[in-house]
């Protein structure tokens, strides 16, 4: 994180951009819990640095422990990758203000973070380029932006975080058929919600907030080997099974365990992998 920034930053992002500084506030927040379930240091130094109401977010104890959820399985599957393809490339897609650039980069790995331009412009006061990290500018589905990403041996790894239900299906199926086109082998880790959650999502109080608009949700992750022939289907990743929530207090514990006796409410929100 860049350390010379000395005034605060005034927030001028609005709808499905606004959105970023909700795992934001979560990771920032949990970073300061006697036992988090997640540390993210440089979320706390970002929260410090910018003029914004987070209390206008009304974001729920259960959405914050969910994104930090989130955001430390993503971590461990991308260490995990680059245990095994260490100097491959990376593609955080919708990356927002976050981390995770640091957090797990090896040093050996060609990091690109991708987000809209006034997105990246905010980006660029707390983080700054290297010869392997870069920051495109870009929406997501101008999809011209992978013909600058070069060829490295290895796979790429996509990661879609917080991003995809934000598109039409139309859009989401033209970008993983682009992503397939363009790389010849590569995983993508993203999360999803359900057509269910994706039809409740308007309700929750922090997209009120927003105007964030939920477009897209999915219930058989096996749709996506239909778009694109040769994705492989790997992984469909709960919450209600992360070994972190056994540290929550009782109250939370239950609650998920709650959840995770019922499908509809397992699948609302959950983590899926695929291959190619």
């Amino acid at each position: 994180m860049r350390s010379e920034i000395t005034t605060k930053e005034k927030i001028r992002l609005t709808g499905e951009q606004e959105t970023l500084l909700i795992p934001l506030y979560s990771r920032a927040v949990e970073s300061r819990e006697a036992n988090p379930l997640l540390v993210d240091t440089t979320a706390e130094g970002i929260l410090e640095c910018i003029d914004y109401d987070f209390d206008d977010l009304e974001t729920p104890r259960k959405t914050r422990i969910m994104l930090c959820l989130r955001a430390k399985k993503i971590d461990t599957y991308a260490r995990k990758f680059l245990d095994v393809h260490p100097e491959s490339i990376v593609l955080h897609l919708g990356c927002g203000l976050d981390s995770r650039c640091m957090r797990v980069n090896n040093g050996e790995v060609d990091w690109f973070d991708l987000d809209m331009p006034e997105v990246i412009d905010l980006r660029q006061r707390f983080f700054g380029e290297t010869d392997r990290y870069h920051m495109i500018a870009s929406s997501v589905t101008e999809l011209d932006w992978m013909d600058d990403i070069p060829q490295r041996q290895g796979p790429v790894l996509v990661i879609a975080e917080g991003l995809l239900m934000y598109l039409t299906e139309v859009q989401v199926k033209a970008l993983i058929s682009k992503l397939y086109e363009s790389f010849p082998e590569g995983s993508l880790v993203f999360d999803a919600y359900s057509v269910f959650t994706k039809k409740r999502a308007a309700s929750h109080p922090s997209f009120r907030k927003t105007g964030a608009v939920v477009q897209w949700g999915i219930d058989d992750p096996g749709e996506l080997e239909e778009w694109v022939k040769g994705l492989r289907f790997e992984e469909e990743w709960f919450f209600t099974e992360a070994d972190e929530l056994k540290e929550l207090g009782f109250w939370d514990r239950i609650a998920f365990r709650i959840a995770g006796m019922f499908t509809m409410a397992k699948k609302a929100h959950r983590i899926l992998i695929y291959s190619w």
